[in-house]
């Protein structure tokens, strides 16, 4: 955006690239497995993303769900999708590495950054699950991050706001640091007004029945054979976009700041 802030969209499809640019946004984070907070995602779809917009495309680095405490096998599978992501055009990293007492693996995160580079590096959302947010600010800034990805330790934003305001004050522009984690239209005021910040974090999703007109339901059992109420519904099940009018609203709603 060129009024100066920018809103980051985190999808994980093509449709939901295409609808976060049109949407004006400033920047993609391209993921896949959402529901898990976000994973590697495939070259394939980079490739393919690339070719239908033009705003950075930021590739998310994780190859699995759960902690951010990896094996060295990890570690290499970690190397080498850095190394076939900048191949195929991204613009940018994203990636996080803790230690098993929840600090920031500095040993780690020199060796991705190094293969990473020239690329900007993003340290994501496993800054919060860091022992001392602000002690870990510090050392990212010392490691080379360009940007630090939080909700403020907190479950989204809005509730980790006045941490988000103390890291940014601490940071002092030697970092960007960018709210993410449960901002809507409803509570990006708030949170634009409370965290000074100048770049912004979202996935502006919205649900979508699937095309389908036959589908099988599945009655799930768990591992030992027990029947759990639950049915899988794996050809009919319901997808989620980035919706173009949320983001366009989420765009708006940075812009409209310039104005007042």
């Amino acid at each position: 955006m060129d009024d100066g802030f920018l809103m980051e969209v985190c999808v994980d499809s093509v449709e939901s690239a295409v609808n976060a640019e049109r949407g004006g946004a400033g920047r993609i984070e391209l993921c896949a497995g959402l529901v898990e907070g976000g994973t590697t995602p495939s070259m394939g779809l980079l490739q393919v993303v690339k070719q239908c917009v033009r705003i950075p495309v930021f590739v998310m680095i994780r190859p699995r769900g759960g902690d951010f405490l990896y094996s060295d096998r990890e570690v290499e599978v970690m190397k080498a999708d850095i190394r076939l992501a900048k191949l195929h055009g991204a613009d940018g990293l994203v990636f996080g590495a803790l230690t098993e007492d929840g600090r920031i693996d500095t040993e780690l995160c020199t060796a991705l950054l190094a293969v990473c580079r020239p690329l900007p590096v993003t340290f994501h959302r496993a800054f919060d699950m860091v022992h001392d947010p602000l002690v870990a600010l510090e050392t990212l800034i010392s490691l080379g991050f360009e940007r630090v990805l939080t909700s403020g330790c907190d479950s989204s934003a809005l509730e980790g706001l006045s941490l988000i305001k103390r890291l940014a004050e601490q940071a002092k522009g030697r970092i960007v640091v960018v709210p993410g984690g449960g901002i809507t239209e409803r509570n990006l005021q708030r949170i634009l007004e409370g965290s000074t910040a100048s770049e912004f974090h979202c996935s502006a999703r919205s649900a979508r029945d699937s095309g389908m007109k036959f589908s099988v339901r599945i009655q799930q059992c768990s591992s030992s054979g027990h029947e759990l109420h639950a049915y899988l519904d794996p050809w009919g099940i319901s997808s989620a976009t980035a919706a173009l009018g949320l983001v366009s609203a989420l765009v708006w709603h940075l812009g409209r700041q310039v104005l007042v």
